[in-house]
């Protein structure tokens, strides 16, 4: 069985790195090249929880921000068995919803959860591909807090440590991958 440092390793040997995309000047992770393989993705999911069980306890629910920690989210929650929690981009949940604006990398957003998605007091992790600026880790931090719950911890696969975006999350932050590129 492959240890921690070798399945990272597998990870950060399969990760596309595609230049000027979306717009000029961004190199863009592309995390979709290790779902090619599932073998890669396999080892993804079970470093995901491992640290998950490891650094966060009494997890209520997992979060998981639109579209990417949707890909993530759903079989950490399976495995720790709690529930799943989308936070999607503006008019994308029916009902009553909480909408966030935040500032991208690369231009601007909204997201929103359910209103009654989350229990008051419920402990909750955040799941995401990528931590860049932080913008949308903040405001889904936000709109849990919104909504009465309380954020444990962020999980993201990749950081852009050269864009500081931790410093703009309010809430501990783990990463599996750090790029300073």
């Amino acid at each position: 069985m492959a240890s921690r440092e070798e399945k990272i390793q597998l990870l950060k040997d399969n990760i596309g790195a595609i230049q000027d995309f979306p717009i000029k000047g961004i190199l863009f992770r592309d995390i979709f090249t290790i779902f090619l393989e599932p073998k890669i993705l396999q080892a993804c999911i079970d470093i995901m929880i491992d640290t998950v069980k490891e650094c966060s306890k009494d997890i209520g629910g997992i979060v998981g921000l639109d579209a990417r920690g949707f890909l993530f989210g759903p079989s950490i929650a399976l495995a720790l068995k709690v529930p799943f929690i989308p936070v999607r981009k503006a008019g994308k949940l029916p009902g009553e919803t909480i909408k966030e604006s935040y500032d991208l990398e690369y231009g601007s957003n909204t997201v929103e959860i359910q209103k009654n998605s989350i229990k008051p007091g419920q402990r909750l992790l955040i799941v995401d591909d990528l931590l860049a600026t932080g913008g949308t880790l903040k405001a889904a931090c936000n709109l849990i807090e919104k909504v009465g719950g309380i954020t444990d911890s962020c999980l993201v696969l990749i950081e852009l440590t050269a864009l500081k975006g931790r410093e703009n999350v309010p809430s501990k932050v783990v990463s599996l991958i750090k790029y300073d590129d």
